[in-house]
């Protein structure tokens, strides 16, 4: 079979399309050997409250001149309010309790060094939940000196990739023929035709947390995922 590969830089607690794409490959690698970048998905992500949608936010400092991997946490008093204010704006929701292990599995309690490695544990965590099987790599265990687009077809060769699963954000950066020429075959990630659940605090919002569809779904989130497509 095709060894399909996908790559994307760690966001903390994502929104379901990201656990989407690693579904569909048979690796994934974390690309945090990258300039960091402020007022994006690194640190932050969004949740539903009863005032409307609101974001969480991992203190991370300010400077700018730092690689994802590199951006260290020096407080750990944050770690308390998002569990505190998860509580309020979910506890209503009919798997909030089923949940609270994998909450307390996300948010450990000896807190991790780096952003990075914050947002890797939560996500392998959370992938592991959903049944997920694919293989997780870091791309700094493939001593990687290129740049750009070249880089991203080194990770796929190193990985040994047939195929290359991307958001179509990328659309307006990637050249399908290098990708041709690499023997590779590029395929877009569509996140069109999620089907909405009961969610609390209405109106319904695709573009928030991972986590506010584990409360709301349980061990039916697969199926607003992925699961949908397979059925249809």
């Amino acid at each position: 079979m095709p060894k399909r590969v996908a790559i994307l830089q760690s966001n903390y607690i994502p929104w379901k399309g990201y656990f989407d794409i690693i579904h569909d490959v048979d690796e994934f690698v974390f690309h945090d050997d990258l300039q960091y970048t402020k007022q994006d998905w690194r640190n932050r992500n969004r949740i539903k409250t009863p005032r409307g949608v609101t974001w969480l936010t991992i203190p991370v400092g300010s400077d700018e001149h730092r690689r994802i991997c590199d951006v260290e946490l020096s407080s750990s008093s944050w770690r308390s309010d998002h569990l505190r204010r998860l509580e309020l704006s979910y506890r209503d929701a009919p798997f909030f309790e089923e949940c609270r292990p994998l909450l307390h599995t996300v948010y450990p309690r000896e807190q991790p060094r780096t952003l990075s490695e914050l947002n890797q544990h939560a996500i392998r965590a959370i992938a592991t939940f959903l049944g997920i099987r694919a293989l997780f790599r870091d791309s700094r265990e493939l001593d990687l000196h290129s740049h750009k687009q070249d880089r991203v077809i080194d990770i796929l060769r190193r990985t040994g990739a047939d195929a290359y699963v991307s958001g179509p954000a990328a659309k307006s950066y990637l050249d399908p023929r290098r990708f041709d020429e690499a023997g590779i075959e590029l395929l877009w990630k569509s996140y069109a035709g999620y089907p909405e659940y009961a969610q609390l605090h209405p109106p319904f919002v695709h573009e928030v947390t991972i986590l506010d569809l584990l409360f709301h779904t349980g061990p039916h989130a697969p199926r607003f995922i992925w699961g949908w497509r397979e059925n249809g």
